[in-house]
């Protein structure tokens, strides 16, 4: 079994991280898989909007493993683009929509990997924050300008400062997250928001022309 399914349904693309033993957490090989992914995505052109999702009813990822990041990033320190960051920065520059479907806990990497998207979904059961700072770690993929862009500063700065983490109804009251649903039916609400996205005339006209409305947090490089 992959740790990351990629599946096609139309012209909506799902990505989902097949590792719920692990927390979601993603080795090397995970985020290959991944990248690839995503690059496949981003050039295709029948596929239109992204869904990102976890497996099972408790983890959506809680990102990276710290020691094969560490592996990695000693072993690739001439070749950027093969750092696991570059999964985060920008998502590889994909310029078609995507949408974060939360299915429980989504902290670290994975959340990172969440605040790239366009559109973030929760299950009630979600919680979201970087906890990295805890054990003396500064988050490495985006999450310290993602986050202060998304929502206020001063409540992000506590987030990024003390690790805290907050559940679905408060991300959804600050603003971090589009919709809080029942878990049951998440990927149903993600599906129908993907498939109202890709009817609409603008993506005909081509999102990439129009990189105005892409978010701040998808606009940055580094």
């Amino acid at each position: 079994m992959s740790e990351i399914e990629y599946s096609k349904e139309g012209r909506v693309a799902t990505f989902r991280i097949n590792r719920p033993e692990k927390m979601g957490i993603l080795d090397v090989k995970g985020m290959q898989l991944l990248t690839k992914a995503f690059v496949n995505f981003r050039g295709d052109d029948d596929l239109w909007v992204g869904i990102l999702t976890g497996t099972g009813e408790e983890v959506f990822s809680a990102g990276v493993d710290i020691d094969t990041y560490l592996g990695l990033v000693r072993s690739t320190s001439d070749h950027k683009w093969k750092r696991p960051s570059a999964i985060m920065r920008g998502l590889l520059q994909i310029d078609k929509p995507l949408i974060a479907a939360c299915n429980g806990l989504t902290i670290g990497g994975g959340f990172e990997l969440a605040l790239a998207c366009d559109i973030m979904i929760a299950a009630d059961n979600a919680r979201f924050g970087l906890p990295e700072t805890r054990i003396g770690i500064c988050p490495g993929g985006g999450g310290t300008v993602r986050l202060p862009s998304l929502i206020p500063r001063k409540l992000a700065a506590e987030m990024l400062f003390t690790g805290k983490t907050i559940d679905a109804q408060e991300a959804y009251r600050i603003g971090l997250v589009n919709k809080v649903v029942p878990l049951s039916r998440l990927l149903i609400e993600a599906r129908d928001m993907a498939n109202s996205i890709q009817k609409t005339m603008f993506l005909e006209l081509s999102v990439r022309s129009v990189p105005m409305f892409l978010p701040p947090a998808r606009l940055f490089q580094s």
